[in-house]
């Protein structure tokens, strides 16, 4: 079971078997009408559960039993990427192939590996219609399982083109963050426009494209939603340890634990084409790093020895190291205790927000980021590995 593919894979793998998604599933080679991703779209029904799974990656194995057992023959159909699943309870199960996570989403209809599985929630907002008086616009998070997207402009990023090419529909995913800045009810529901670019796109790998999305998934953030936590404590006795060995990630206060999590650090041993070795290119940096740089949403587009990526609104950012290394929100997976990010810390949305309202510099909702440089400084992040 293959537990490491980057965005792009994900499109070029997703031409088939994507539930519900009915004319959408076809083969890219097929001519297809661009047009289709311009129209509105409102909510679809989703499934009645507290906790929704969406399958993160194409083509997966949903068992008999929770193993991947191959002398056990478990499998007993296959799901689609975006394909959603009543997420029953977390069990302990055996998976074969040198894998941490051991553990499966038991469904309805059978268990899905945990890896490949993102916990979502259904929690649909009562949609505002029209801009708020004297706002340019407003950040916005989506606490629905996905919300299809129409395109408006002109189609500038790798991730757009695609989602094109791969006839696959644009979509924002539960937890992830971004800019509105217009509101319109001209389709018959409320509908918000992400403007995936300046003057909050910031140019940090934005293509300044826009986006209308049904505003019932969007969540209007306030500014208690990023209140400082433990601000009464000095900075100065607040920590992050992150082991890189048991993939986990603490946060202190003097000696106290007062936040944990598991993550998802950067790989190590990726086999370089271009040297004929393994490379850790990848791998996160080990030593004292320091938060430095604060984003509520980011878009990570980059290129790197083994493959690229093209993700918008990655959120809740937290720099640790240079430009491009930061404890962030993912959620284009769930297998947190492996490695498996480009250097990274991924961690979830919501431990992402956490970490971001705990860490200093402090940013405000109308700041919406911010930068530190030495000889001050934001909150001392530990990395350590062992097995170097």
């Amino acid at each position: 079971m293959n537990n490491i593919i980057n965005r792009r894979d994900f499109l070029k793998l997703s031409g088939v078997g994507l539930a519900g998604l009915g004319a959408l599933a076809l083969n890219p080679r097929r001519a297809f009408d661009y047009s289709y991703f311009s129209i509105p779209k409102k909510l679809p029904v989703f499934p009645a559960s507290e906790i929704i799974g969406r399958v993160v990656d194409p083509d997966i194995d949903i068992r008999s039993q929770p193993t991947n057992d191959p002398n056990l023959n478990t499998s007993i159909g296959k799901l689609g990427a975006d394909t959603l699943v009543e997420w029953n309870r977390e069990v302990l199960g055996n998976v074969i192939g040198g894998l941490n996570n051991q553990r499966y989403v038991e469904t309805p209809q059978g268990y899905v590996y945990a890896s490949v599985v993102q916990p979502t929630r259904n929690l649909p907002n009562t949609p505002i219609t029209e801009m708020p008086a004297g706002q340019a616009g407003f950040w916005a998070e989506v606490t629905v399982p996905y919300v299809d997207l129409a395109h408006e402009g002109v189609v500038a990023s790798p991730w757009m083109q695609d989602h094109i090419v791969y006839n696959f529909p644009p979509r924002l995913y539960y937890g992830q963050t971004v800019w509105i800045d217009q509101v319109r009810t001209a389709n018959g529901f409320p509908e918000y426009r992400w403007n995936e670019g300046v003057p909050h796109g910031y140019g940090y790998g934005a293509y300044g494209e826009f986006f209308w999305g049904d505003g019932a998934a969007f969540k209007i953030l306030t500014d208690e939603d990023v209140l400082p936590i433990s601000p009464d404590i000095d900075p100065n006795d607040k920590r992050i340890q992150a082991n890189l060995d048991t993939q986990t990630l603490s946060c202190f206060e003097g000696n106290t634990e007062v936040y944990f999590c598991r993550i998802s650090s950067g790989l190590k041993g990726i086999f370089d084409p271009v040297t004929g070795l393994a490379s850790n290119e990848l791998a996160t940096p080990v030593g004292n790093l320091l938060t430095h740089w604060k984003i509520i949403s980011l878009n990570m587009t980059a290129g790197t020895f083994q493959s690229g990526y093209s993700t918008p609104a990655v959120p809740w950012s937290t720099m640790i190291s240079g430009e491009g290394i930061a404890i962030h929100g993912a959620f284009w997976h769930n297998a947190f205790g492996e490695k498996r990010s480009h250097g990274c810390i991924n961690v979830t949305p919501e431990d992402a927000k956490w970490i971001f309202r705990w860490t200093t510099p402090y940013v405000s909702l109308a700041q919406s980021e911010m930068r530190v440089s030495l000889p001050d400084h934001g909150t001392i992040v530990v990395t350590t590995e062992i097995n170097l």
